[in-house]
């Protein structure tokens, strides 16, 4: 069974360990989802940390950031690398001269709502080679919109995604899925320590999400009666970890 990361880098290195297993599956459109703000900063860095999944392509491998100053950024700061790098650029690119015969694999950066038809444009000429999304933002309402073109959109390429790595903090719980295994809902039980609460087939979210956490105790230490808890470090563990491993990333 899978464990909740103690630290953003143990989460990165669950995340690669679940893409394999889904591309050993025979899965070629992926998705991994680091759910919380710091990530939309460090991009890049995250990015750095999960490429050597693909080593093995070598020059096969595309990473694609959402805008050519992010790729220049990246190629600035990473020198020398195997494997290329370029942008999804907008609607007015040609995804014909982005997806080229000699690429093996595809690693998109931080795509948005805003290059998610590009994006699936990409993806339909890449066929049958490995298509990564690593923290994808494509679901915007406000972009994407909610008539009958979005909700093609999605059945035709949004919902056909696999989410192989999914993590988001909470107030006090947690969302993990690390494939192959199923949605797995974590709640703090005491300072730092959490413990697995339920698994579902599919990610709880909204009211569901909050009738699974509200069937649990909130803490082994809150048993006064009409006392409101002082206020007390509950994301000691899982998040300081976290916030702290951001940290050092930015230094």
């Amino acid at each position: 069974m899978a464990q909740l990361p103690k630290t953003l880098e143990e989460a990165i290195a669950q995340a690669k360990e679940a893409t394999q297993a889904a591309l050993d599956d025979g899965h070629r459109l992926l998705q991994v989802q680091l759910v919380f703000p710091e990530i939309a900063l460090q991009a890049q860095s995250i990015a750095q940390q999960f490429i050597p999944l693909f080593q093995s392509y070598g020059s096969g491998l595309k990473v694609f950031f959402p805008d050519t100053g992010a790729a220049a950024l990246a190629r600035r700061d990473w020198g020398e690398v195997p494997f290329k790098v370029s942008d999804v650029g907008s609607s007015r690119t040609s995804p014909e001269k982005k997806i080229e015969p000699e690429d093996e694999a595809f690693l998109v950066i931080s795509p948005s709502a805003v290059e998610v038809a590009q994006v699936e444009k990409m993806f339909n000429l890449a066929g049958d080679r490995p298509f990564v999304l690593l923290n994808p933002q494509m679901e915007d309402i406000s972009i994407v919109g909610i008539g009958y073109s979005a909700r093609q959109m999605r059945d035709r390429f949004l919902n056909t995604i696999e989410s192989c790595y999914y993590l988001k903090p909470l107030e006090g719980a947690a969302i993990l899925r690390t494939y192959p295994s199923l949605w797995q809902v974590w709640q703090e039980i005491s300072d730092g320590e959490y413990q697995l609460i339920t698994e579902e087939s599919q990610r709880p979210a909204g009211d569901e999400l909050d009738q699974i956490l509200s069937r649990q105790p909130t803490s082994t230490t809150d048993e006064t009666v009409g006392e409101t808890p002082a206020p007390t470090p509950k994301k000691a563990g899982f998040l300081t970890n976290l916030q702290r491993f951001m940290r050092a990333l930015s230094q």
